[in-house]
């Protein structure tokens, strides 16, 4: 199998406009869909991702914060899973939970080790 990195972007505007109970009951979503993954032993790891951002560009000398506009655009989280082909990774990646909350979610393959 191949490792895939699913990136989750934006719906934070709408994470924070929901009430805690709602910010529970959406939590519990994820983790009944990450539980699923992991039990088909599927799930590789993951983790949510603070907001600031600090930007090298090319050259190395210049260093920019990136602007809140731009938060939709901004990962905001990962999970790593395996999968056979980019497009079974996407169809698991179609389960989750964020994207009721205007988030998206970009599938990755990883590059080998071996390579």
């Amino acid at each position: 199998m191949k490792q895939f990195m699913f990136l989750f972007k934006g719906g934070d505007d709408v994470w924070d406009a929901k009430s805690e109970e709602e910010q529970n009951a959406h939590m519990e979503k994820w983790m009944q869909w990450i539980g699923q993954m992991a039990e088909e032993e599927k799930y590789v790891g993951g983790e949510r991702l603070y907001p600031a951002v600090k930007t090298i560009h090319p050259g190395g000398t210049k260093v920019t914060d990136r602007s809140f506009a731009e938060a939709k655009e901004l990962v905001g989280g990962y999970i790593t899973v395996f999968a056979n082909t980019l497009d079974e990774a996407t169809e698991m990646a179609k389960g989750c939970p964020g994207l009721q909350w205007e988030s998206s979610v970009e599938v990755r393959e990883v590059w080998p080790e071996d390579v």
